[in-house]
Formats: C-alpha cells, sequence, structure tokens
C-alpha cells in the first residue's frame, strides 16, 4: 500500500520535475539563439544557483475522472537537493525531496521514504537531480531536448528517452517570454495531462 502511494504521489506532483525546469528557464532561455550553447549556457547558470521560492497554479485534467483538478500553492528550492511543493488550495499538502528522501504530507498522514527502495521512480528523480546540477550530459542520456528561441518567446521540449521514465512522463514543455516563466505542460502515458502557470515571489 506504502509503494503505491509513493507510485502515485511521484505521478500527481510531477510538478517537482516543472518547477526544476522553471528553475533552469528563468531569466535566460530568451537569450540562446542557438540551441546547443543555449542549453549549456543554461546548465551553467542553473548550476550556480542556490535558492528559489514560486507560487503556482495547475490544472490536471484526469481522463478517468473526465474532471480538471485545480491546485495552488509554493514551490521552493535550497542547494544542493532539496525541493518542496506545499499546495494551499483546495488542501492543504507537502511533498518534499531531499538528499534521496521523500517526504509526504496530507491532512493527519505523513511518512517518508528512502527513494532507494522505488526503482521504477528512480529515474525520474534522477532527472530532478540532473536539473539542478546543470548536468546536461545525463540530461541528454535520458531526454531529447529541443530548445526553440523565437524573438522574446521561447519553448523548451522534453521527451523521455529512457523506457523507464517514459513511463512517468510523455513529455514536459516550459514555454514563456523574456526572463519569465509563464506555463509548464506535463504529459503522461495514461492520458493525464496538467498545465502550471508559474509566478516570481520575494521572499520577506
Amino acid at each position: 500500500m506504502l509503494a503505491l502511494s509513493v507510485r502515485r504521489c511521484v505521478r500527481r506532483h510531477c510538478a517537482l520535475f516543472a518547477f526544476a525546469l522553471t528553475l533552469a528557464a528563468s531569466g535566460f532561455l530568451a537569450e540562446a539563439a542557438d540551441t546547443d550553447t543555449g542549453l549549456a549556457q543554461l546548465m551553467q547558470r542553473l548550476a550556480q544557483r542556490q535558492h528559489a521560492h514560486v507560487s503556482f497554479v495547475e490544472q490536471h485534467f484526469v481522463p478517468t475522472l473526465d474532471r480538471l483538478i485545480e491546485t495552488s500553492g509554493e514551490l521552493f528550492y535550497d542547494a544542493p537537493d532539496h525541493l518542496e511543493k506545499r499546495s494551499i488550495m483546495p488542501k492543504p499538502e507537502s511533498l518534499i525531496l531531499d538528499r534521496g528522501t521523500l517526504s509526504i504530507h496530507r491532512a493527519n498522514r505523513s511518512f517518508v521514504v528512502s527513494l532507494r527502495n522505488y526503482p521504477t521512480i528512480a529515474p525520474f528523480i534522477d532527472t530532478v537531480r540532473a536539473i539542478l546540477a546543470g548536468d546536461l550530459p545525463a540530461l541528454n542520456r535520458r531526454y531529447e531536448l529541443n530548445l526553440a528561441p523565437a524573438g522574446n518567446h521561447w519553448r523548451l521540449v522534453l521527451a523521455p528517452r529512457d523506457a523507464k521514465l517514459a513511463a512517468v512522463v510523455t513529455k514536459i514543455q516550459v514555454s514563456g517570454v523574456g526572463d519569465e516563466i509563464h506555463t509548464v505542460e506535463t504529459e503522461r502515458p495514461d492520458g493525464d495531462h496538467s498545465v502550471m502557470t508559474i509566478s516570481a515571489l520575494s521572499d520577506p
């Protein structure tokens, strides 16, 4: 039962992965005129980032339920590998990834697991770490990367090469204007589709 809950939670919260991409892209992608050069510079910039804090609104379509689910809250990152998705609406929930440990808190229930015990979701977590570390070779091994600047607009698309990762996510597309992330779209093999809108926040 715990293993099933972890797998479902990671699939539902691909926003952590999207957030890592958001950190990588913010303030940079519109400057990239060449895809290969742009990706290399993106990773170099990402590796220097120490902290980030943004708000999100995510619309998630679930085919089996035939309805749209909307959540909102905040996302946090602290170097080297701490990520947190803190949902506020429609109900409080948090997902924390820290040094190979996943902590999930919702309602009156909490549990903490080591990701080493869940090899089916390891590629997903390794991807998050590779992005935060600015490890372009690792990303290239797992994804086909397509960075498409168009004037002040840009789009970054990631399509999995890795079969295990493709079982979790089909495609992720990040788009924006200038140095602002506007949307992160995630598609999953079962037809689930989510669109996250990102807004910058300033810590007090």
